[in-house]
Formats: C-alpha cells, structure tokens, sequence
C-alpha cells in the first residue's frame, strides 16, 4: 500500500504548523488523558497520542474484519457457556499430569477457581452481555498483498471506544486544512462508545429494576477516565445512572441479599461493567473476594467470569485446531470459514510432542514466532532474543504450559507522524493494528442482541514489538479506506 499523504510529509515547517493545528483540534474534541504525573485527577490533562494523518487501510479488509465479528461474538458466547470445553483447554492434562495452563499460572488458576465454585453454588444471573473487541493486523503474503489475521480478542474492560468516537473529526480537520475536502469526506464516522452503551443499555433494561444503577469497576489511578465517561455519558441519555467504585469499595459496602441481588452502598446494582481486573497486579486477597462476590450476585457481569476466560490466550490457540470451531458452532459452516480465515499459526507449549516440536521450530526461525503468556493490556509478548532466551529456560519446564507460541505477523510498513506531548513531530514507519468492538446480549439461551458497533485503529513505529496506546507504545488512528 502506498502511502497517499507521502508529498505532504516532506516540509518540515509545514509538517509542525498542521501538527499543532491537529493537537489544538484533538483538545477540542475531548481526545484526552490524565497525565501519567496525576492520574488520579482531571485537573491536568493532555491530549491522547494519535497519528497526525490517517492511515491507509484496504477497504475489502476492513469490510471483512466487520463482517466476522458477529461471528466472534457468537464464538465467544459459545465458549463461556462450555464449562467442559472451557475446563479442558484450561486444565489439560498430557503426557504429564501436573502440565496445564491453570497449574502453571496462578492468575488464570485463580479465575477458574472463582468460575468453578459460581458453578457449583448454581449461575445467578440469567441475563448475559459482552463487549469485547477484536484485533487485527494486515498480513503480507507472498505476492504483496496483505491479509487479515487476527491477533486477539479482548472479552474484559476493551478500551478507546471512547476515543475512537472522537478521533474522525481530528483527521477531517487535518485534510480540510490542506484542502483535501474529498479525502476528508472519506473518513469514516465511528461511535463504538454508542453501542458499548447500548449493549449495556439492554442487559439493564433487561434485569428489569427500573431503580437498579451500573456499576464501573474503576481502577484508583485511572488516566483513560475520558474514554469511560465517554460511555457513561451515554447511558445517561437514556436515563440510566452508573457509579464508580473500586474492587476495595465493593469489599467494603457491597452485599448480597438473600436472593442474591447485589447492592452496593445500598444501591441496587443491574449491571457491572468491569474496566479493572485483568492482569495479576489489580488484585489482592481483598479484591479477589470482591470479585468473587461480584460474581455470585445475579447482577449482569461484563464480562462474567467464563467470559474472560474465553478470552484467554490458550482458549485462542484452542479454537484453532482443526474441528473445535464446528464442535462450539454446529451447523454454521460459513460462520466457521469466516472465523477460520482470520486465524494466523497458533500452537501449544503443553508438554509433550507437540509442545516440543514447537519449541524446535520456534528456537531454528525466532523471527517467525510471537511468545505470549495469558495476559490483557499489551506489552507482555516476547520477540525475538528475549524469546528464545526465554524458550531455552522453559523449554524442560512444565512452566511452559502457561504460554501459548503464535505466528508473527508481518504488515506493509508505511511512513506517519505520531503525535505525543513534548515529542518531536518527524515522519517514522510504522504499523497498524485494527480493532472492531463486538457487542452481544443473551438471556437465558435466547440471543437477543449481536452486532458491531464501531473500530478502533492503532498504529506504532516498527521499532516497538509490543505494546498497545495504554502501554505508552501505539497511537490512535483513523482508517483511510482504499
């Protein structure tokens, strides 16, 4: 793909006049953080990184990206409800007994724990809802033409739907003032924090307490608060009401009742919409068993328990081995071709054969694999040197178990200005990661609600392996279809 803005990056002058222009309109438009210096509060704040002009992205690609992502819903929803299915991946005993990935990671362990006892003691909530959102980027095949493969899909707190909504109006300034009105019109408009909203908006209409608030289970040091209020906002159009509390307020002045509603400062809670409790360090003893009374109460989680664990990386290496997917989705063949086409090279590093002969291929050709454990919020994979270094050290270890060995994929590199405070504005090459935020509702086994509603673009310079824009690594961005 070339890159259309290339005589538009060559005057230096021009390049820091239109820079400033897109920062001042990017304030404007509410694309904002807090600063890393106070997170906690929004008496500073700056805007959000993103990419001066849009990035060219293939038009047939993203149509497909859109298209496959009722079916990742479903795929997702037909996970969570196979307790067998999901207890297998996750405690899959080879050749030796002790090798699995919830023996070998104690956060995901922890997780299945809390999915197992709500089992046992009977699911309480009837109404189920999942934001989630699914990325991708472009492959390059042989012949020059990219592909899309995805590269995960994110089931718990999926962020910048938000700012994503903001972001069109920045780069149709950008082109208007270098009267480029044509391509300007070109950008398409984007508001995933809509639909986030009303996938919530359903499954609060659905418990059925008119008086019931949403509950955001927010993290103390929040800089994204913009992209969240972004959806609060939102639901507030329609009359609905959300508080914010931390895992510690809810260990404090939650309670269940006795048919186990949940109420939090006396409040009757509908819905809990998680944007913490995804990686290890957002958890103590105390938010653990505020999470597990979260999860007993018949409020709608987003996600439920089993839902989060759909999203784990062993779940995805899982899914695509050959026959799963026509096991979750019976009778659906072009849902099944159209989730296959996505999937890049995922293998186990379970213990035996199959993990071995992974390891060989992954320590002869590094270049051509990503190392990734169970994690969410980027920057947790291992590229390169740090991944072999770190397959000799697992290599005879049951440890091994607790990562999953991906194909690396391998986009068409394009020249872009990325755009941060108090950095210089240089054109470097960089890469894109698309995102299509999914949305679905179910009560009891009747879909009621599944669709897409909305995308999220990323791009960051090749010299960062990993790293999304919470991580300080990628950028937001806008597609510019071709």
């Amino acid at each position: 793909m070339a890159n259309s803005w290339g005589n538009l990056l060559q005057n230096e002058q021009q390049l820091e006049e239109l820079a400033q222009q897109a920062v001042d309109r990017a304030l404007a438009e509410g694309v904002l953080l807090r600063t890393s210096q106070e997170p906690s509060s929004s008496d500073v704040v700056c805007y959000a990184p993103f990419t001066l002009f849009p990035s060219l992205v293939p038009s047939d690609l993203l149509e497909q990206a859109y298209a496959v992502q009722m079916d990742f819903n479903l795929l997702v929803d037909a996970v969570s409800q196979n307790a067998a299915f999901l207890e297998q991946t996750l405690s899959r005993n080879c050749s030796v007994s002790s090798s699995s990935t919830i023996k070998r990671d104690d956060f995901t362990a922890r997780l299945f724990d809390i999915h197992k006892q709500v089992l046992k003691e009977g699911i309480a909530q009837t109404v189920f809802l999942g934001l989630n959102r699914s990325d991708y980027m472009f492959q390059r095949n042989a012949d020059g033409s990219p592909a899309l493969k995805q590269i995960e899909i994110n089931t718990i707190s999926a962020s910048f739907g938000g700012l994503a909504s903001r972001t069109p109006a920045v780069h149709r300034h950008v082109l208007s003032v270098l009267s480029k009105t044509k391509e300007a019109a070109k950008i398409l408009s984007n508001n995933p924090s809509k639909g986030l909203a009303l996938g919530i908006a359903k499954a609060w209409e659905l418990y059925g307490s008119a008086n019931a608030l949403v509950l955001l289970i927010a993290q103390e040091k929040e800089r994204n608060i913009f992209d969240q209020r972004a959806i609060e906002n939102e639901l507030l159009t329609r009359n609905i009401h959300v508080i914010r509390r931390t895992f510690e307020d809810v260990s404090e002045k939650g309670s269940l009742a006795q048919d186990r509603k949940l109420f939090v400062d006396g409040q009757e809670i509908a819905v809990v919409y998680f944007r913490d409790g995804y990686v290890p360090s957002q958890y103590s003893q105390q938010n653990w068993e505020a999470r597990l009374l979260l999860e007993r109460s018949c409020a709608v989680k987003c996600p439920d328990i089993a839902t989060q664990l759909a999203g784990t990386k062993k779940v995805q290496q899982e899914l695509s081995r050959v026959g799963v997917l026509e096991v979750l989705l019976p009778g659906q063949p072009e849902a099944v071709a159209r989730l296959r086409a996505t999937f890049a090279g995922l293998y186990s590093l379970d213990m035996g054969e199959e993990g071995d002969q992974a390891i060989t291929e992954a320590l002869a050709a590094p270049s051509r694999f990503v190392l990734k454990p169970q994690r969410e919020g980027g920057g947790n994979n291992l590229y390169g040197e740090e991944m072999v270094q770190a397959l000799e050290q697992l290599k005879d270890s049951e440890e091994r178990a607790s990562y999953i060995l991906m194909e690396k994929i391998e986009p068409e590199p394009f020249g872009n200005c990325l755009l941060r405070p108090r950095s210089p504005v240089r054109v470097v090459q960089c890469i894109s990661e698309l995102g299509i935020f999914g949305v679905y509702v179910r009560q009891g086994k009747t879909l009621v609600m599944n669709k897409h509603v909305g995308h999220l673009l990323r791009t960051k310079a090749i010299e960062h392996a990993d790293g999304g824009v919470a991580a300080g690594v990628a950028v937001l961005d806008n597609p510019y279809p071709v």
